[in-house]
């Protein structure tokens, strides 16, 4: 199986979740997004593909969101969508895209709804033991 995910490692979450993807037996396609940030077109699929609405998919922590205004009423979709091809760390992290689908997965266990089960119990940074459900 292939996988991509759209990585920043400085994020504990996305490091997790490559973990994960590598622990199932994968090596995905790893691509930094603040460094090789998606076209429009590939973000609007990312998210279609996630199932969720692009708001869903926008980062605040960290982020210029309150200095943009994002958490006005009335704020659009292309508002949106702008301000995160703009401004790449709007876009929450990590989204992972395989053959079982897309999913922003936060928090990084999210990512076994479209993996193989695993067969051995991972342990995240924080010492967590995560256990694929089949």
């Amino acid at each position: 199986m292939s996988a991509t995910i759209y990585h920043n490692p400085d994020c504990g979450t996305s490091r997790n979740t490559l973990a994960l993807i590598r622990h199932a037996g994968i090596e995905p396609t790893v691509i930094e997004y603040l460094k090789s940030p998606p076209s429009r077109e590939q973000l609007i699929k990312l998210i279609d593909e996630a199932m969720l609405k692009p708001r869903e998919a926008l980062r605040e922590k960290g982020t210029p969101f309150a200095e943009l205004g994002l958490g006005e009423a009335g704020i659009t979709d292309d508002v949106i969508l702008d301000a995160m091809l703009k401004h790449p760390i709007l876009i929450n992290r990590p989204f992972v895209v395989t053959a079982l689908g897309a999913r922003l997965c936060r928090p990084s266990e999210v990512v076994l709804d479209i993996l193989p089960p695993i067969t051995q119990p991972f342990t995240k940074e924080d010492g967590e033991v995560v256990v694929s459900q089949s």
